[in-house]
């Protein structure tokens, strides 16, 4: 026997159109999304990218090396490296890998070459020995 024309074309399409699949849910109440918390760092974190870090620089931060002190905010950090994350051919992303030896953790401080004076580096804490987290900074000095 053969299969009604509108039966066959299901059968082809796999399904029904979307429209016919949802026509009989106008009783049905969906669930709202949930609004997400902002977490206490979150907000700490809005409200340091909303100020200005302030850069005290004894040299240009492209002279910085292994072995040289940095200071974020309160903490003397002294660098392991100097590495490049991304080459963007016009600009170059740089981490300066750095450890606090009092507490042995791990950070970073990112910036863009030539871009200080309109991108402010960014403070990175190493957590979990892989994954690094972004962190509010006021102050940087080398």
């Amino acid at each position: 026997m053969a299969k009604s024309k509108k039966k066959a074309e299901e059968d082809e399409s796999g399904g029904v159109s979307l429209d016919d699949a949802f026509a009989d849910d106008e009783d049905v109440v969906y669930q709202e999304t949930p609004k997400k918390k902002i977490e206490k760092h979150e907000k700490e974190m809005r409200v340091a990218q909303a100020e200005k870090i302030t850069i005290k620089q004894s040299k240009p931060i492209e002279q910085i090396k292994k072995g040289d002190k940095i200071k974020v905010d309160s903490k003397i950090l002294e660098v392991d490296a100097v590495i490049v994350l991304m080459d963007h051919k016009v600009t170059k992303e740089m981490a300066i890998e750095c450890f606090d030896a009092k507490t042995d953790k791990d950070y970073q401080v990112r910036y863009f070459t030539d871009r200080l004076d309109v991108s402010d580096p960014e403070f990175y804490e190493l957590v979990n020995d892989f994954m690094y987290v972004k962190k509010p900074m006021q102050k940087l000095e080398w």
